[in-house]
């Protein structure tokens, strides 16, 4: 082995083991069954008579009518995938006990017992309500990061990092103004 090459090695020694063990934890590596128990019982802390939508059956509105429907910021980043300044949404401080639907459409995405602070201004949920979301590989910062959006109708709400907290290792880190909070009740 040459100088150079021992010497690129040796300077890529300690990134390769934190890359290593980073990047190779399982999604649920502790926790499991309290994971499938929030997302299971999800709906104990919605409001009894919460609006909501009941399925994720498909909803398609004509962009003119998703432009009646939602406010200029809500359309720039459900509807063209924009993102909301870090800091601005009141929900990243919501600590009350409820659920977090779409803006767009009412489905339910999280909980508040899926919500954590993540020091990033936005809204973070470790894991979402089962089948309220859909995925795909996002480009736009050069380097790949997997955008999440509504099952539903479809309105991008954020992207999903693997450096949330346990137990699933996950951050959705969600824009506030893409989602509505429905506080439990009584």
């Amino acid at each position: 082995m040459d100088r150079r090459s021992w010497l690129r090695a040796l300077a890529l020694t300690p990134l390769a083991g934190f890359a290593g063990s980073w990047m190779a934890r399982p999604a649920f590596a502790k926790g499991e069954k309290a994971v499938e128990e929030l997302q299971k019982n999800w709906k104990s802390l919605l409001a009894k008579g919460a609006d909501v939508a009941g399925s994720a059956e498909p909803l398609k509105l004509s962009d003119a009518e998703w432009k009646k429907r939602l406010s200029p910021a809500a359309y720039d980043v459900l509807r063209r995938e924009g993102t909301e300044p870090p800091g601005t949404s009141p929900l990243d401080q919501e600590k009350r006990a409820g659920v977090f639907v779409c803006a767009g459409c009412r489905l339910p995405l999280f909980t508040s017992a899926m919500k954590f602070d993540s020091g990033t201004g936005w809204p973070s949920f470790f894991t979402t309500i089962p089948d309220a979301v859909g995925t795909k590989r996002d480009f736009k910062l050069i380097l790949p990061r997997t955008e999440y959006h509504c099952a539903r109708c479809g309105g991008h709400q954020g992207h999903r990092f693997d450096d949330g907290p346990e137990p699933t290792g996950l951050r959705y880190c969600n824009n506030g103004v893409a989602l509505a909070f429905i506080p439990k009740t009584g």
